[in-house]
């Protein structure tokens, strides 16, 4: 293919997607129009440039030029995307020894901070009992023991779940995790098989206490389970997931609440009060510390908050 123009090319590039590809109409149109960007990018750095003199530092340009426009990292990484596969298209037509595009990278994105509950809220969120019927007590107690459990030892929704009332290894089969009321922990297996111990606050205690004098009432076949579903089974994280989003609603709590905001309220209450990472990654399981680390900048922000509302300097006065 000889020195053609770039909308030839680019028009050529989108038929074999849409011939040997098969994408769909709209795909293709999201490629067009990220080719005719580049195009346009290539054309302002240099008027007489073809695509196919594009250079690797041309490229690193114009990924910076869109994140200083205000793009996102994910939309700059569709485009890198986009023309990689373009380019490497023209290196089949042997119009390229090489594909510009190979080793960048867009920008990071920024991970938003996980979100946690004031303490307050939490301690009314997992303390409180929403309204049911009277013959809803079981179920009531049920979630009560759950929602106090994962506050209090940050436990992940797959281990709350994979608990059984007490540890057992018989006919092939492992508890992957107990309480140990004696100790006031919980033992449970965590990401990578890894097992680990929490301590269990006694308000959890408590509340394990309370549903396990009624829990028989609804085991069906399988003893092992400490959390039961209304069908006497092994409750699922779904379930979990839904019954404490109507709790939060039912308490009044304006957020969204899933148990995951469960346990970024456990890692962030922890951190605050003691200041001690290490302890917080053992306890939330972990495998780096950098997964811990983003706890201390929700802390930072409950810092600036105060800070802003306490200090006569804080803020500029009008």
């Amino acid at each position: 293919m000889s020195a053609a123009s770039h909308p030839a090319w680019i028009d050529a590039y989108l038929d074999h997607l849409k011939s040997q590809r098969q994408l769909a109409p709209l795909t293709i149109d999201s490629y067009r129009r990220d080719l005719l960007e580049l195009t346009a990018l290539a054309t302002a750095a240099d008027n007489q440039a073809s695509l196919a003199a594009v250079s690797h530092f041309q490229i690193r340009k114009f990924a910076a030029q869109l994140h200083a426009r205000g793009l996102n990292a994910r939309s700059i990484a569709r485009k890198l995307s986009a023309w990689r596969g373009f380019f490497n298209w023209l290196s089949e037509q042997n119009v390229l020894r090489a594909n510009p595009v190979d080793g960048i990278k867009a920008p990071k994105r920024n991970k938003p901070l996980p979100k946690a509950l004031a303490a307050d809220d939490a301690v009314r969120l997992v303390s409180q009992k929403s309204p049911q019927k009277a013959s809803d007590t079981t179920l009531q107690l049920c979630n009560h023991a759950m929602f106090e459990l994962l506050y209090s030892s940050g436990l992940r929704v797959s281990e709350l779940v994979g608990l059984d009332v007490k540890y057992v290894q018989e006919n092939r089969y492992v508890s992957a995790g107990w309480i140990d009321f004696a100790a006031h922990e919980v033992m449970v297996t965590g990401k990578g098989n890894k097992m680990r111990s929490v301590p269990v606050g006694q308000p959890a205690i408590a509340a394990l206490t309370a549903w396990l004098a009624v829990r028989d009432t609804l085991v069906k076949l399988d003893p092992q389970p400490l959390f039961l579903s209304e069908r006497g089974t092994r409750i699922s994280s779904r379930v979990v997931q839904l019954r404490l989003k109507a709790h939060a609603q039912a308490v009044g709590l304006p957020m969204d609440v899933h148990p995951h905001v469960l346990r970024h309220s456990f890692a962030s209450h922890v951190l605050q009060s003691s200041g001690d990472l290490r302890a917080v990654q053992e306890m939330l399981g972990h495998a780096s510390i950098a997964a811990t680390q983003i706890y201390t900048s929700l802390d930072f922000q409950r810092l600036a908050q105060v800070y802003d509302a306490a200090h006569p300097r804080a803020k500029k006065k009008p």
